[in-house]
């Protein structure tokens, strides 16, 4: 079943598309950059950016009862390569114990100001069998 899930930003509503796209046990978060989507401010220090596009990604994943913890895929697209190590503890607490698959791309963003923008696949994992309990007769041997 597909499900679409909204920001609340006016971007999303503006040029056709969702934060994210569940379907099945796939998610798919677009790319998120570092606006803050209650008062529409974002912030010039790419650290500062990264670490909201984080939290704006969390609450889509949150959405769709999902987390950081179900990501496969990440693509970083940044404005300035150099940005990108600045980066690093901010990513490495949110993905550090996952380690997705990742890409890091130099690009033109959509807004001057924007210095970062991340993209998410995510894979929702059931949960792990149980293991069987002994029958009467095993444990009777």
């Amino acid at each position: 079943m597909r499900r679409l899930i909204s920001s609340g930003s006016p971007f999303e509503a503006a040029a056709g598309y969702s934060r994210a796209v569940v379907d099945g046990e796939w998610i798919f978060v677009s790319g998120t950059t570092g606006f803050d989507y209650s008062s529409m401010t974002i912030q010039d220090d790419v650290v500062a950016q990264c670490e909201q596009a984080l939290k704006n990604i969390a609450a889509a994943l949150k959405q769709a009862d999902s987390s950081f913890a179900d990501v496969v895929r990440v693509h970083y697209l940044m404005t300035v390569a150099a940005d990108f190590e600045r980066c690093w503890l901010a990513l490495g607490k949110a993905f550090g114990e996952v380690r997705p698959a990742a890409t890091m791309m130099v690009v033109g963003l959509a807004d001057p100001r924007m210095k970062i923008e991340i993209e998410v696949t995510a894979l929702r994992r059931k949960a792990a069998p149980r293991k069987k309990k002994a029958t009467a007769a095993r444990r009777k041997k």
